[in-house]
């Protein structure tokens, strides 16, 4: 049985320059529903969000759509979805988010796809939670950030200690694999286990 049964997929609320953005955010959906896993995304209806989230119902998956709601209205909610929850702030929808997924993938996207990646990196690297968290670098999307990484480790302000935890993709074949084998090597903490990630209150870093 599959350790992975749902993913947050973060990514742009629009389609982006490149259509192979596009495409993989498509195929993407449909390889989650081929797998039975639940998608759970920001609810919105537009660009990356919108396309990942239509392939996956119409490939016959199943959908969370979770969504502030101030943003109801600017990113048009997808009412095809099984589930959408409304959440008053943007911090709700992130805890949300974290509570209802077993891993994390990070498609092309802004400043708001960036700082829901960096946050879960952020929560990782402090102990609160082991998901599994991938990128997808289509056409080295992610590279940039990958390279301010390295430069972060270089100049000691990532520690051994403390390394961050997180898994790159160049295809979408190759996401759902590699998540199931993260999930597989770092089962949840026997001192807390599924249940103590879930009751995890978002904290101020």
């Amino acid at each position: 049985m599959s350790r992975i049964r749902s993913i947050c997929v973060y990514c742009g609320s629009s389609p982006g320059g490149d259509p192979a953005y596009l495409a993989a955010a498509e195929a993407l959906g449909r390889a989650m529903a081929a797998s039975g896993v639940r998608l759970v995304y920001g609810g919105g209806a537009l660009g990356l969000m919108g396309a990942v989230a239509r392939s996956t119902i119409e490939a016959g998956g199943e959908v969370t759509g979770i969504i502030p709601d101030f943003l109801t209205r600017k990113e048009k909610l997808l009412d095809d979805v099984q589930e959408t929850i409304v959440v008053g702030d943007m911090h709700a929808r992130k805890q949300l988010m974290f509570e209802r997924a077993d891993a994390f993938v990070a498609l092309p996207g802004g400043i708001g796809t960036l700082e829901e990646l960096v946050e879960q990196m952020t929560w990782a690297q402090l102990g609160r939670h082991r998901k599994p968290i991938l990128v997808l670098s289509l056409g080295d999307f992610w590279k940039p950030l990958l390279t301010l990484l390295a430069h972060m480790r270089q100049a000691g302000f990532i520690p051994k200690d403390r390394e961050l935890s997180y898994l790159v993709a160049e295809r979408v074949g190759d996401v759902l694999p590699m998540l199931e084998a993260a999930a597989a090597h770092h089962p949840p903490r026997e001192d807390g286990s599924r249940q103590a990630e879930e009751r995890f209150v978002e904290r101020k870093f």
